[in-house]
């Protein structure tokens, strides 16, 4: 099949008859025509059609033995590569304005990235060939995957073992001749009761000695038996007008947390059991952190540029943007973007080679953008919300355009310039960026998507050359000549 487009991606989820979803009280029958997740199945399937569009296919796909595969598949070796990718990163972060965080490019990055490393040959010679089997087959697929990496916070003084109940934390019950029988939960899988694939692994140094049952890298279809989702409380129940909420109507991301009731996991489909030290090991001796850095940049520069957008939009809408104070907020946000281009495209200049003769982008940029971005976009959520004030609050609905008030609004929400409703329609896209419920998660989302930001800026730290530091340092108290 290789490259798919949406009808093709509804027709693999339909085919997932035994997949247990439950949200709001009731167990979903059908993901692709439920209320509250046809529309988050529509904005992924919009992505797959979007690669098979002719007018893009060459952007979005690469070709292998007369067959095209989607470009996040593509394990880089030249730095023509790097910028293929970023270009088909790009493609499908704009067509959600980057508010698809869990676009399919994301594990596809994952999966790559764990094909691309020696890592897994550390690992074991079977499990490298079962993670480059898993490749073939998704990739052939053209398979949406999600992941769950975290634990329940239940009592985060204790690892994983210590728990009371040690399986409230995913673990490995037993080994059988079949596979490896697994309990326990993990959270937090955005689109997970809207992927065909579920890869597990452990977050970077999330592992404790005596945490060997909970050391697991593995993949199984999101329908395996003992599997099941449950969904937080949906944003959306398929009501929400599009006018209204621009973004929340179409980008809804819904997010569950996976029950493993006694599930086996396949021996083919295991990459990594019982070795806590690989298991910890992984993000940092992998390509994983370079790879899903690169996507996650591309899909923040998308979304931060929106939104610096966005408030520029508001400011002239409003007639504010000849003040000086005013422009100076501006020029923040806009500076902001591009710093993030700059760093993006500085781990693309600074790319490296790997163990197998392929090639990822700098560590170091990119990191610093998983520490940075959520903050840039905080403020500039802060910002454009202060420069609307009252404006973007006080705006009727559209159904009250056509009603008994329709009138008044036409009279009184008038801007300079501009008629009413397209005033207000604005302010709605302004709402929706900063302060809905939407937005919230979306604001949420981007704090904690990397992980503990503690961590996330420690490790900048601690990767840092200290030989280059103390040299500088030394030449600076010697006077000596730099070399």
């Amino acid at each position: 099949m290789a490259a798919r487009n949406g009808t093709a991606y509804r027709e693999g989820l339909r085919r997932q008859t035994g997949k247990r979803v439950f949200l709001s009280g009731r167990q979903v029958e059908d993901v692709v025509t439920d209320p509250a997740l046809a529309r988050p199945v529509a904005s992924i399937a919009d992505l797959y059609d979007l690669q098979c569009d002719p007018a893009r296919r060459a952007d979005m796909t690469f070709r292998v033995d007369s067959e095209d595969f989607g470009l996040s598949f593509l394990i880089p070796r030249t730095s023509e590569d790097l910028a293929r990718r970023r270009g088909a990163m790009a493609c499908w972060a704009e067509a959600s304005f980057g508010m698809v965080g869990r676009s399919p490019d994301y594990c596809n990055s994952v999966l790559m990235s764990f094909v691309e490393s020696e890592f897994f040959k550390r690992v074991g010679a079977d499990f490298h060939r079962n993670v480059t089997r898993y490749y073939d087959h998704v990739a052939q697929n053209d398979l949406f995957l999600t992941h769950a990496l975290n634990n329940p916070q239940t009592d985060r003084s204790k690892t994983s073992a210590q728990l009371d109940n040690p399986f409230t934390h995913l673990g490995i019950v037993s080994e059988t001749a079949d596979g490896l029988i697994v309990r326990g939960a993990k959270i937090l899988a955005t689109h997970g009761p809207t992927a065909e694939e579920l890869i597990v692994y452990p977050p970077p140094m999330s592992l404790a000695p005596g945490d060997e049952k909970h050391a697991l890298a593995f993949a199984i279809p999101t329908d395996t038996p003992g599997l099941r989702f449950i969904c937080r409380e949906p944003f959306d129940d398929g009501s929400l007008s599009v006018w209204d909420h621009p973004l929340g109507a179409r980008f809804e991301e819904p997010d569950a947390t996976v029950i493993f009731d006694d599930v086996l996991i396949p021996w083919e489909r295991v990459f990594l059991h019982g070795n806590v030290a690989l298991g910890n090991a992984l993000f940092a001796d992998g390509s994983i952190q370079a790879h899903t850095g690169h996507q996650t940049a591309v899909r923040g520069l998308v979304k931060c540029r929106f939104v610096a957008a966005v408030a520029v939009a508001l400011a002239r809408l409003l007639k504010i943007d000849g003040f000086l104070h005013v422009q100076e907020k501006l020029g923040e946000l806009l500076s902001y973007v591009q710093l993030i281009e700059g760093a993006l495209h500085l781990s693309e200049l600074r790319a490296e080679p790997t163990e197998r003769g392929a090639i990822r982008p700098a560590w170091a940029p990119l990191q610093s953008l998983r520490y940075q971005i959520p903050r840039f976009y905080e403020r500039m959520l802060q910002v454009t919300q202060t420069l609307g004030s009252s404006a973007i609050l006080s705006n009727p609905m559209e159904s009250d355009l056509h009603g008994q008030v329709g009138t008044d609004i036409e009279t009184y929400f008038v801007g300079t310039g501009i008629a009413a409703r397209d005033r207000i329609h604005l302010s709605k896209l302004v709402w929706d960026v900063t302060g809905t419920q939407f937005a919230q998660r979306m604001l949420q989302y981007e704090r904690y998507y990397a992980g503990d930001p503690l961590r996330v800026a420690a490790a900048i730290y601690l990767r840092h050359d200290k030989a280059a530091v103390d040299a500088q340092i030394a030449r600076a108290l010697t006077g000596a000549t730099p070399r």
